[in-house]
């Protein structure tokens, strides 16, 4: 079995190699490719991938390579985890729309349509690249904006799924404070990439119990204070949100505290800077407790599920992915892409029934669907006027003179990255 990692020279990835070896009875992978442009910071995290192989006793090559077309030959699944631009224009997503009273932010809002416009025609040209070469192969992309660059894969005809980690995060922490095994848990879990709710949590599989009334008369509080939301507000939804719908549910709170705090990529980049010093020390033979702080929990775990389930039928038989809608929601397309539970195997993700739900999580999940179709939009067919009517249909942005005001900045600052500007 051949795994090709794109975006290889991430500090990321040895997350993502700890999984390999770790679990390795559930996905035997013989092949690892890392391919990145970045040749330095390519050799140091190869180095350290293939010290945790040996560390663990795993028999699998690894392999470290900026030809992406090598790379993916012969793969059996691509794991898309790019970033183009790096780190230091992420900074510029989380900062110029701060200048327009609006969440800086790199998944959501003018941000987060910034990230798509760049990320879209690289990741459909990747993709290519890998149906001429093996058109049965996998592709599972972990590169934000998740929803929108499935969506992507998807209308191109790719055999593709999106992977987020907010829903296995999620169940390890309820699992704690139920102290029961993760395994045991499964959420019922909806929405979009980045903008989802748990509606249940059960025990023992989708038909068990559900224990999410418990779960929130016993530990509202500390779950509040990990969204960082109020505790009356999980109180009165009954439900817990994800923690990105604090960019909906406390806009105006968020946009006052980015203004006057250091920017994630900032502290992102410094941490990168530091993880891959450590990385170069041929004595370290094990992922660093620092890279938890980096982002990207239980990445490896998900990863390791989906692809094992694509690939060989093995794996948890539910997941979390992101995939097709076909009716799943009637109040949004088909060919939109939620998040929810999939069962999941080689022919792909079919979406579990989801009951009928609160007219507060289906109105917002339309309006973001609507914005996305335009993002989509947008990023392949490029244009000035399509990214203003982006922006404007965002739920976070929704006035003409911002929207107007954030296509200039969006375009100033990503001129190298579009080719039709």
């Amino acid at each position: 079995m051949k795994l090709t990692v794109v975006g290889g020279g991430s500090t990321y990835t040895p997350e993502l190699v700890d999984g390999f070896a770790r679990l390795r009875d559930t996905l035997p992978v013989e092949e690892l490719v890392l391919v990145d442009p970045a040749a330095d910071r390519l050799e140091l995290v190869g180095g350290l991938a293939r010290r945790i192989f040996a560390r663990q006793d795993h028999p699998g090559r690894i392999v470290t390579t900026s030809d992406l077309d090598a790379a993916v030959d012969g793969a059996d699944a691509v794991l898309l985890q790019l970033r183009v631009g790096g780190q230091a224009v992420r900074l510029q997503d989380e900062t110029w729309p701060l200048d327009c009273g609006c969440v800086g932010q790199e998944t959501t809002g003018a941000g987060g349509l910034a990230k798509a416009l760049r990320t879209v025609p690289v990741v459909l040209d990747i993709a290519e690249r890998v149906r001429r070469t093996n058109p049965r192969a996998w592709i599972i992309d972990f590169t934000n904006p998740v929803g929108i660059v499935t969506r992507a894969l998807l209308q191109a005809g790719h055999r593709a799924v999106g992977l987020c980690n907010v829903a296995i995060g999620l169940q390890r922490k309820f699992a704690a404070l139920l102290d029961v095994a993760p395994a045991e848990l499964h959420l019922d879990h909806v929405g979009l990439n980045h903008l989802t709710w748990e509606t249940g949590v059960r025990l023992h599989g989708p038909e068990g119990e559900d224990v999410l009334p418990r779960l929130l008369a016993g530990h509202a509080e500390a779950i509040a204070a990990d969204l960082r939301l109020p505790r009356a507000l999980l109180d009165r939804l009954g439900v817990v949100p994800s923690y990105y719908l604090r960019y909906y549910y406390a806009h105006d709170e968020v946009v006052r505290e980015l203004r006057t705090k250091p920017s994630r990529a900032a502290e992102v980049a410094a941490m990168e800077k530091e993880l891959l010093s450590l990385y170069a020390d041929p004595a370290l033979d094990e992922k660093p407790a620092l890279l938890a702080k980096r982002g990207g929990a239980f990445y490896s775990e998900a990863a390791v599920d989906l692809a094992a389930a694509l690939l060989t039928g093995s794996g948890s038989p539910y997941q979390v992915v992101n995939t097709r809608n076909a009716g799943t929601l009637p109040f949004l397309p088909d060919d939109a892409v939620i998040e929810v539970q999939a069962a999941v195997g080689p022919n792909g993700a079919s979406p579990l029934p989801v009951p009928s739900l609160d007219p507060l999580c289906t109105g917002l999940m339309a309006h973001v669907t609507a914005y996305e179709d335009l993002a989509l939009d947008a990023a392949l067919r490029g244009g000035r006027d399509r990214v203003f009517r982006a922006l404007l249909s965002h739920p976070l942005i929704g006035q003409y003179e911002y929207a107007e005001e954030l296509t200039d900045r969006l375009v100033a600052h990503n001129r190298e990255h579009l080719a039709w500007v």
